[in-house]
């Protein structure tokens, strides 16, 4: 039924309130599906493991290849706002043409116009479009998401794609902070001095707690496993996360079908020198170690990771942890939660 231009402008309103409170309730409602037909999103903090683990979903066979970050919940929505409104879809899409999103994913512009114009309210009901259409193209069923930033958005997952299930992969943070650090990803406030990778493993504790607390929320539809198990371990560790999605994790063929890092190891070192787990061991001096450890020790503990300096060796440090606390979370709110975060990036999206 047609709609009046008032009621769509009413109702384009109470959208954008509804997603400054992050209260909004999904307009669309999926098919009843089962848990061996529902989205998986590998999760975790950057260079963590999530595009290896991914990588071995898509070797599993039946999922939907599509080898990059959608981004459509931790950029894509913020960006654009209410993706009810024509005017900001038709932003969205033109923006999206222009970005590998759109080139690596091989579906026809007239399909995803057709279904964003008709279904399209909110971010996840764009992912879902345009994974569905990437899986119907390829003949399989099913789709994965990876990227690494969603784990800041777990609520925001299961509001709009409720069946969605998530695998949180935990690395650790040591490890991800000097890999993270090499490739200048987390950067420190301007007038401090603290060695970036210090800087680089607050952001690791800050996202993994994040993670962790969302994830409780969400009953069996969450899991957490360890990039360490999943290279000592990988047969036990693919089986038991085969059950938790309900799908054939088979480990000799995803080693024979071999998707992207599975055959080729996604590292920020010289592949001479490519040795995931322990990195740190040998990466930090004595005083950086201790400085790390002070402040993310904590966490490293609760996760089961052991620390290698001794109490005394290490300062308190929270003035630190609760500056970068705050500071993290004061970025994600205005990115996520205001106006603001429309004016921090350009919606230009050539450079994904």
């Amino acid at each position: 039924m047609a709609r009046s231009a008032e009621t769509d402008r009413s109702s384009g309103a109470l959208t954008k309130d509804l997603l400054m409170t992050s209260q909004i309730v999904p307009s669309f409602e999926p098919k009843a599906t089962s848990r061996r037909d529902a989205p998986v999103f590998v999760l975790g903090a950057v260079r963590s493991g999530t595009t290896l683990l991914y990588h071995m979903l898509l070797s599993s066979g039946n999922f939907a290849v599509y080898r990059t970050e959608s981004n459509a919940l931790n950029l894509l929505e913020p960006r654009f706002g209410d993706l009810s409104r024509h005017r900001n879809q038709r932003r969205l899409l033109d923006a999206w043409y222009k970005s590998r999103l759109f080139s690596l994913s091989g579906v026809e512009k007239s399909v995803i116009e057709a279904r964003v114009m008709a279904e399209c309210r909110h971010g996840g009901d764009f992912l879902r479009i345009v994974m569905e259409e990437i899986a119907r193209r390829q003949g399989v069923k099913r789709w994965a998401d990876t990227t690494p930033e969603h784990l800041l958005h777990l609520k925001r997952i299961k509001q709009t794609i409720p069946n969605a299930l998530i695998i949180h992969v935990i690395r650790d943070g040591r490890d991800v902070a000097l890999s993270a650090d090499k490739l200048g990803w987390v950067r420190r406030l301007p007038w401090d001095r603290t060695p970036s990778v210090i800087v680089a493993g607050l952001y690791w504790q800050w996202m993994v707690n994040k993670g962790r607390a969302a994830g409780r929320q969400l009953g069996n539809d969450y899991i957490e496993v360890r990039f360490e198990d999943m290279i000592a371990q990988p047969q036990a560790t693919l089986r038991k996360l085969g059950e938790f999605v309900d799908h054939d994790l088979d480990y000799d063929r995803i080693q024979k079908v071999g998707v992207g890092s599975v055959g080729a190891p996604n590292t920020s070192f010289p592949a001479e020198d490519f040795e995931p787990v322990g990195r740190w061991r040998k990466g930090y001096a004595a005083t950086e170690l201790a400085a790390l450890e002070s402040l993310i020790g904590g966490t490293l503990e609760k996760l089961g990771y052991t620390l290698a300096t001794d109490e005394s060796e290490r300062s308190a440090g929270s003035r630190d942890r609760l500056m970068y606390q705050a500071y993290f979370d004061s970025k994600l709110y205005l990115k996520t939660k205001t106006p603001l975060g429309r004016w921090f990036t350009t919606r230009d999206l050539s450079w994904i």
